[in-house]
């Protein structure tokens, strides 16, 4: 499937935008400017399920096949948060970026969230009162952003993480060069996961404080954390 894009900047360097489950191409609005003006153009991306993109069947495979199909190959720099982060591994290899950061990653997921994940779909109906208080270090763009992407969210894309995360999806060795980014304060990620991913070969920084949207947490922590990477 050939994915809906959006492009900030005309640098001469490429940098792609892989966003996570129940948002798009406009949770980067505050990161990609930022690349933009170190001389990246960079391409967000709406995964199938999300956005402007189109609908079909949701897997690892369908997300990942979609990116290889949609975006250039050997991008100088590959981001991806999340459910996101699963799709870029997935599709690494192939799309062979110069550098890989995969932000709170969605590989190994804690036992109990992968049992109640079927019931993100009531995310789908939640109001600005609910955001705010889940998320209390979002501005008022960030809130509104996230009931836009909401609204233009497909529900179905949760109902199949289940069978997904019946298996671990955490990549067996870095195929580029590659940074994890864990979120301090995120409850996603399997407790020790981030030493298994350092002698897997992985680069891995925590960025303390944040939750599982890190970079809408704390910008300047999440840029900062970046450092050396881009």
């Amino acid at each position: 499937m050939r994915l809906h894009t959006h492009e900030w900047g005309t640098g001469d360097r490429i940098a792609v935008l892989v966003h996570g489950i129940m948002s798009d191409h406009r949770t980067w609005h505050r990161v990609a400017p930022v690349l933009a003006d170190k001389g990246y153009r960079v391409i967000g991306v709406d995964l199938r399920g999300h956005g402007a993109s189109g609908r079909g069947e949701y897997s690892p495979g369908t997300w990942a096949d979609d990116l290889v199909e949609t975006l250039p190959a050997r991008p100088e720099l590959a981001i991806g948060h999340s459910l996101g982060a699963m799709a870029l591994a997935g599709a690494v290899e192939r799309l062979a970026p110069a550098r890989a950061v995969y932000c709170d990653p969605a590989w190994d997921l804690r036992k109990e969230l992968v049992e109640a994940s079927v019931y993100f779909t009531v995310f789908k109906t939640a109001n600005r009162t609910m955001i705010s208080s889940l998320n209390p270090r979002w501005d008022d763009t960030d809130v509104d952003v996230e009931l836009a992407t909401l609204a233009d969210w497909d529900p179905a894309t949760a109902l199949v993480l289940p069978d997904i995360y019946s298996v671990s999806r955490t990549p067996a060795y870095p195929v580029v060069p590659s940074l994890v980014l864990l979120a301090g304060a995120s409850d996603l990620v399997r407790p020790g996961l981030g030493a298994e991913l350092v002698q897997r070969g992985f680069e891995v920084r925590t960025v303390e404080g944040a939750g599982h949207s890190l970079y809408r947490d704390d910008l300047d922590a999440f840029m900062g954390a970046l450092d050396g990477w881009i």
